[in-house]
């Protein structure tokens, strides 16, 4: 299967490709990187949260 990498656009093949779906470990770590510097996101909307869900609290407990 050949397909287009998702960071760069160049074409590259799923079949053994050990960074798939990207074309070279480059583009795997630039993925990672937009990921932890938060440049991607889920949408979520409001409702989906039940009530009484609090994130904060659990960020301070993990981090502090």
């Amino acid at each position: 299967m050949v397909l287009r990498c998702p960071i760069c656009g160049a074409i590259t093949t799923w079949e053994g490709n050990p960074t798939r779906p990207f074309c070279s470990k480059a583009c795997q770590q630039r993925d990672l990187g937009n990921w932890l510097n938060e440049r991607y996101s889920l949408p979520i909307d409001d409702d989906e949260l039940s009530p009484g869900t609090e994130t904060e609290p659990l960020l301070e407990e993990e981090t502090g």
